[in-house]
């Protein structure tokens, strides 16, 4: 998939899993969906209002974002995460509503970390541009 410019607003699915995901008041950011051979999805996230860190690395400012998982079941896996103690961020939503079954969520463990449940593979889901 081609790097991308994503606006904030509701009339995609993409616009609300943001909205859902960062609140309001984000406005617009570029992302990059890159796959490795072996199935490992990146996305780069580049947000026009990004500060640089005054001493090069503002160790306690970092952390990890987010990852992803892939279940089929993604209904029964955050239900899963939320009966162990996690926390349920955002609605299931569709990538392709009423077109694909490709559907994603955005979870929170119990330590606070951030991540995706996503029903299909990277690499299906961004091959022809989700968005």
């Amino acid at each position: 998939m081609e790097p991308s410019d994503v606006k904030e607003e509701n009339d995609t699915a993409i616009g609300q899993m943001c909205i859902d995901v960062f609140g309001e008041g984000w406005g617009t950011f570029r992302i990059a969906h890159m796959v490795t051979s072996d199935g490992i999805g990146v996305e780069i996230f580049e947000f026009p209002n990004s500060e640089k860190p005054e001493n090069n690395f503002e160790y306690w400012k970092s952390g990890v974002f987010h990852f992803c998982i892939q279940d089929p079941d993604v209904e029964g896996m955050v239900k899963k995460i939320v009966e162990n103690g996690g926390k349920q961020r955002m609605p299931v939503r569709e990538y392709y509503p009423n077109e694909k079954p490709y559907r994603m969520c955005y979870v929170e463990d119990l330590f606070g970390i951030i991540f995706e449940v996503y029903s299909h593979s990277y690499e299906v889901t961004y091959s022809s541009g989700a968005y």
